[in-house]
């Protein structure tokens, strides 16, 4: 069983890369990254909010857009363009909150590595300056990141589960 610790390790004066291990093949993991009837089942944000639009293209150029609703129906959007994709392996693309909560916008890549049918997520995102890097770094971004993250390792669970059925 791969462990779920998710790792955050701040480097250089504007990054942040956070590091986590999955029991699942990296082409699911890839596909729950891009297909939005799976990020609308495991990026949902604190208990009570959903993902209400997911709009995510697998296009260099494309376009990414996410609005989270609260269960008092506050908002919470984010918005990105696709800057590079290779599946199942890598995926690079801006993003900037609506309302936003750090200055300027970042850039984030996920690298997705397989052994043994478990999928190491890299990720790393580049802020437009140090002072955002550590506006993230004190906000519970870390908290949110590994509940969605345990809500990806079950759903990556329950999938493989799925489809042992179906073939059986």
């Amino acid at each position: 069983m791969s462990s779920p610790t998710l790792k955050v390790e701040a480097r250089g004066d504007r990054e942040i890369v956070m590091t986590r291990v999955f029991d699942a093949p990296r082409r699911l993991v890839f596909e729950a990254f891009t297909k939005p009837e799976l990020l609308k089942r495991w990026l949902t944000g604190p208990p009570g909010w959903t993902l209400a639009v997911c709009e995510v293209s697998r296009n260099v150029g494309g376009s990414i857009r996410y609005v989270w609703r609260g269960p008092a129906g506050e908002e919470m959007g984010l918005s990105g363009v696709v800057r590079e994709i290779t599946p199942p392996e890598r995926m690079v693309a801006t993003e900037k909150f609506d309302q936003s909560w750090y200055p300027g916008e970042a850039v984030g890549t996920v690298i997705l590595t397989e052994q043994g049918g478990k999928t190491t997520l890299t990720q790393t995102i580049v802020y437009e300056s140090r002072e955002a890097r550590d506006i993230v770094l004190k906000s519970p971004m870390e908290q949110g990141i590994t509940m969605s993250y345990n809500n990806l390792a079950a759903l990556l669970a329950q999938l493989a589960n799925e489809k042992s059925q179906r073939s059986a």
